[in-house]
């Protein structure tokens, strides 16, 4: 069964106001297409490095013919106009309770069921990294790929946080930037076909999503990420709010910390 028409209108109204508008301020540099063809659903990992990246890997993903759908913040779908636009689309609401987990893992199923792209950001919030490269992954892509066997693609983007540093509270509109975004192929999990799906394991193939998605970024940065992944725990950080000590959480959402799917 094909992604209902009101779902697909919907997105589509969102894209066309969206759209036009990142064409306007940042240049595109897309590269690995490819990795998007045939109709099976996929897992979406990019990096996030700044607010507005979802509005560029959503462009991105949605002009592969594939509908985006989000993890995004339960609290988001109860703000007027944007809580309705977001469940007509059918954007994934996350919960901490186990329900809540369970109703999320059950809309994911159908997205991918459906040949739709459930996009996750394993960092969970934007990079702590000082030179915003990938930082410590949580296990929530993982756990949905191992028990949906769907592909996960990951995604590496840069250019757009020169639009929208990270946390800045206006653009930087001149001179145009240019939005670098890449896909690889999809991340080889299958050695962990039929094993148990452990805490070790789980750490592990989080480990390979978040090795792919780096080693993209090197190729489209031209530089070498550092050999030691940044872990805001080590450094004293709170895994959220703006200041990385204290303040409101960031929209994007990662599945729930007990990752009880």
């Amino acid at each position: 069964m094909g992604a209902g028409t009101k779902e697909r209108v919907v997105i589509g109204i969102l894209a066309g106001v969206v759209r036009p508008v990142l064409n306007l301020v940042l240049r595109r540099n897309w590269a690995g297409t490819e990795n998007f063809r045939g109709s099976q659903g996929i897992i979406v990992c990019p990096n996030h490095n700044t607010e507005i990246d979802p509005l560029v890997v959503g462009h991105y993903v949605y002009n592969q013919g594939v509908l985006p759908h989000f993890l995004a913040k339960a609290s988001l779908f109860k703000i007027p106009v944007v809580g309705p636009l977001l469940t007509a689309a059918r954007q994934i609401p996350v919960e901490r309770s186990s329900s809540g987990a369970n109703r999320s893992l059950e809309v994911s199923r159908e997205v991918l069921d459906e040949g739709g792209a459930v996009i996750i950001y394993p960092e969970g919030t934007l990079t702590r990294d000082p030179n915003l490269w990938p930082m410590r992954g949580h296990t929530g892509a993982a756990r949905l790929a191992l028990q949906t066997g769907a592909p996960v693609i990951p995604v590496a983007h840069w250019g757009a946080n020169d639009l929208l540093p990270r946390y800045a509270k206006k653009p930087s509109l001149f001179p145009r930037k240019t939005a670098h975004v890449v896909a690889g192929a999809p991340v080889d999990l299958s050695d962990f076909d039929g094993m148990p799906i452990t805490k070790t394991v789980l750490e592990a193939a989080t480990n390979r999503i978040m090795d792919s998605i780096t080693a993209l970024l090197a190729e489209v940065r031209g530089e070498e990420p550092p050999a030691v992944r940044w872990d805001p725990s080590a450094h004293g950080q709170k895994s959220t709010g703006r200041d990385f000590a204290s303040g409101p959480a960031v929209h994007t959402e990662e599945l729930p910390p007990e990752e009880k799917l």
